[in-house]
């Protein structure tokens, strides 16, 4: 069963008192089926996940999917959709996710304040948060001693296109813009850009096509042409290039943090 995906993407409801929010993108499931893409970057973020898991905006499930195996005690796939955390729910029932995973629709405003995960994931989600500093500086918080806050999002505001637009992104991100919300009590450990040559087709689509939205065909050239040759090359250029960033965080010693909330107040 896939969750109901309406035809106007992007658009989404803020004004639920709940916390909960109808989220009508399609990109999801057409984002789902690429699974080089889906490889290559999550061999990067893999050892950071451990223990207690928080998959902020969790979708459809497609990033506890790809961690199925990954060792961990509990997933929390938390998504303010309902819908979707339905479908999520489904999964699990289903056996297609494992039944460490438990669906929670809501988001990290609902969380309990004593809650404490090793490892809080936010995979294409923080570029749909306006609030983008308080959302990470809330979810440090919740990370046990230790743990890692790990972001991936879409890169350089220079790439900002009608599709970005279509599915309610209020921005791209590069290296001084994601180190510039750094929460108080982590410390940025780990950055770099992936996907040096779909950056190439983003330019091109970009200033050259303009296109609102990608095709299936599109989708499948760049999932298994372009990317595998990014695989190649980002080595290379040592990480600096690409279409995607991904960000890791980890947390600091409880009592450095507070001196660094006590210099910053003075």
């Amino acid at each position: 069963m896939q969750p109901e995906l309406k035809s106007a993407p992007g658009a989404v409801d803020r004004d639920k008192s709940n916390g909960t929010r109808s989220y009508e993108g399609s990109e999801l499931e057409l984002f789902s089926r690429a699974t080089n893409w889906k490889a290559y970057w999550s061999s990067f973020v893999a050892p950071y996940i451990r223990g207690r898991v928080l998959d902020v905006g969790a979708g459809i499930g497609s990033t506890a999917e790809l961690f199925r195996n990954v060792v961990c005690d509990r997933w929390i796939a938390l998504e303010p959709d309902p819908g979707m955390s339905e479908h999520i729910g489904d999964l699990v029932r289903s056996g297609r996710l494992p039944k460490r995973v438990e669906a929670r629709c809501g988001t990290t405003q609902q969380l309990d304040p004593g809650e404490r995960f090793d490892a809080i994931l936010y995979v294409d989600v923080l570029e749909h948060i306006e609030d983008d500093t308080g959302e990470l500086e809330r979810a440090a918080r919740h990370l046990a001693p230790g743990g890692s806050l790990v972001v991936l999002a879409p890169a350089h505001n220079s790439l900002y296109t009608p599709f970005d637009r279509a599915i309610g992104h209020y921005r791209r991100y590069d290296r001084k813009m994601l180190a510039s919300i750094n929460p108080e009590s982590v410390n940025l450990v780990a950055m770099r850009y992936f996907d040096s040559v779909g950056m190439l087709a983003s330019l091109g689509n970009r200033f050259l096509l303009r296109s609102a939205y990608p095709t299936v065909a599109q989708i499948a050239f760049w999932d298994s042409v372009l990317v595998p040759i990014s695989r190649m090359v980002d080595p290379l250029l040592l990480g600096r290039v690409g279409k995607t960033i991904v960000g890791v965080f980890k947390a600091r010693d409880e009592a450095v943090a507070d001196d660094a909330r006590q210099s910053r107040a003075t």
